[in-house]
């Protein structure tokens, strides 16, 4: 992996992702864009992966783990004795990379970025029912990079958007709250009525099964240090999931898709979504991708939910008749705080 690339990728992690979210990361981003010794340890990173998520959620890995070295006073999500960064933070954790950098580089080489962020439902959710509104028809669902499928439950979860009223399935124990940044809040009669969801498929390369404690703590370590609420609401959906697991398959979802659709009813929509799964795409993976959604579209109703494709945007294309209906949703959050409505 290029250097001097991943040293921007750092420097654009810290500005665009981590302002008014993580300090934590945002210094140690910036930090970690200068200095050649640790940019050396990211090599052993895959090309597709999100190099600063990776990097950071390898030593978070390891520190939920049990490692014992100063550097967890600085994390809240392992200690509660929280130091203040101007107190050595990046010195400590350069020491700890360097410390379990044969470690760090094993996870590097043999795990992938695969954040089951949940709150992503806050803003899928408006859009599923729009769906089922528009073509009155059960819900076929399949998730590219679902990880472990937390997202495709997004039918048995509650949701609140600013205000005291409740949508979505109003007694579960998973609730999502989001507000509307840009646009205006879709109507309130749209989001009462949950859709039907006839069928649901989750697709990943590398599944990950929240039953087994490896995976379970990685998926743990992809949440920023500071942001309990996500880990609350991460073990919340974990404990549905494993009471209503969804039938995950892996594979490249890319080239499965077409197999998997034809074995959907016909007198469903086939809904395809991923949230923050194209930007590990290679280009000519992306272009495979639209040729076999367009292809679908060319004999049933087939939706397209994404980003990261062509830009940061919510996408949604609809096929309907051999048509397609494309529409930009607006910008999103990354992890589901806010998000643009301008459908």
């Amino acid at each position: 992996m290029n250097k001097e690339r991943t040293a921007r990728k750092f420097s654009d992690f810290a500005v665009l992702e981590c302002e008014g979210s993580s300090e934590l990361y945002k210094h140690l981003s910036f930090h970690m864009a200068k200095d050649e010794e640790l940019l050396d340890i990211c090599c052993d990173a895959g090309e597709s992966q999100p190099i600063p998520n990776l990097f950071l959620g390898a030593v978070h890995y390891l520190l939920i783990q049990g490692k014992d070295h100063r550097l967890k006073q600085f994390y809240p999500s392992v200690s509660d004795n929280e130091r203040s960064m101007d107190q050595g933070l990046f010195r400590t954790f350069k020491d700890f990379c360097l410390t379990y950098k044969g470690e760090i580089k094993q996870i590097l080489h043999t795990k992938r970025v695969q954040t089951n962020e949940v709150r992503r439902c806050a803003y899928l959710y408006p859009l599923f029912c729009h769906l089922y509104q528009k073509t009155k028809k059960p819900l076929s669902l399949i998730e590219i990079g679902t990880s472990a499928g937390l997202q495709l439950l997004w039918d048995r979860y509650s949701y609140s958007y600013g205000d005291n009223q409740l949508y979505g399935r109003k007694v579960a124990s998973v609730h999502l709250s989001s507000h509307i940044r840009k646009g205006t809040m879709p109507p309130a009669d749209l989001l009462q009525e949950v859709p039907i969801v006839q069928e649901r498929v989750g697709i990943d390369l590398h599944i990950s099964d929240v039953t087994k404690k490896a995976d379970y703590l990685w998926l743990k370590s992809l949440i920023w240090p500071e942001h309990k609420e996500r880990l609350a609401t991460f073990e919340a959906a974990v404990k549905q999931l494993r009471l209503t697991p969804p039938p995950l398959i892996e594979g490249d979802g890319v080239t499965m898709l077409s197999n998997v659709v034809q074995s959907f009813s016909s007198d469903t929509v086939v809904c395809i979504y991923h949230t923050h799964v194209a930007n590990q795409m290679t280009p000519e993976k992306k272009r495979e991708f639209i040729q076999n959604v367009n292809a679908i579209g060319d004999y049933r109703d087939v939706c397209h939910l994404y980003n990261q494709m062509e830009d940061r945007k919510l996408h949604m294309d609809l096929y309907r008749d051999g048509k397609v209906e494309k529409r930009t949703i607006g910008e999103t959050d990354g992890h589901g705080r806010w998000f643009d409505w301008l459908l």
